[in-house]
């Protein structure tokens, strides 16, 4: 039986490290989430996603990185290749967190959250890899991007939210 969580912040993650934590600690933040991999045609998108977290960070701005293997097994690697790529390749700061299923029987129960709870969105599943999920300082799960989505669009919206903010 699955949880029934009352807000994303109750929601229970896993680190990298294998210990279990809860999104409290983002409250009162805007938070891109974003199931990243390693071997996708979309991964060069870690440069931008960085430049979103370094550009935002100081008001109150955080990104979210779940790996996810299921997309063509483009995320093989360990969480320490993993996070050596992502660190090494795009200088990567934001958190990125232990893999997870975005879809399926497995589906993580952060995505049973979002997936349920999201206002606008393009689809009712997460398609591929770099799919962006937009959450507002309240944690409302806004919006879900595609893949090829506008970084600019994007940082529109991250920019609209922090002004309310």
């Amino acid at each position: 039986m699955k949880k029934e969580y009352h807000s994303i912040y109750e929601v229970h993650v896993e680190k990298m490290d294998g210990t279990q934590t809860n999104l409290q600690s983002y409250q009162g933040q805007v938070m891109l989430i974003v199931n990243v991999a390693s071997r996708c045609g979309f991964t060069p998108q870690y440069a931008e996603l960085e430049a979103l977290q370094q550009d935002y960070k100081k008001q109150g701005f955080s990104i979210l990185g779940f790996p996810c293997n299921q997309f063509f097994h483009q995320e093989p690697g360990t969480h320490e290749e993993i996070k050596t790529f992502a660190e090494s390749c795009y200088r990567v700061t934001f958190p990125l967190f232990a893999k997870l299923d975005v879809k399926g029987a497995n589906q993580a129960p952060l995505y049973d959250y979002i997936l349920q709870n999201i206002k606008k969105r393009p689809l009712k599943f997460v398609p591929w890899n770099f799919t962006k999920i937009l959450i507002d300082t309240q944690g409302n799960v806004l919006k879900q991007y595609l893949p090829m989505a506008s970084f600019k669009k994007i940082r529109q919206e991250i920019e609209t939210l922090l002004a309310k903010h």
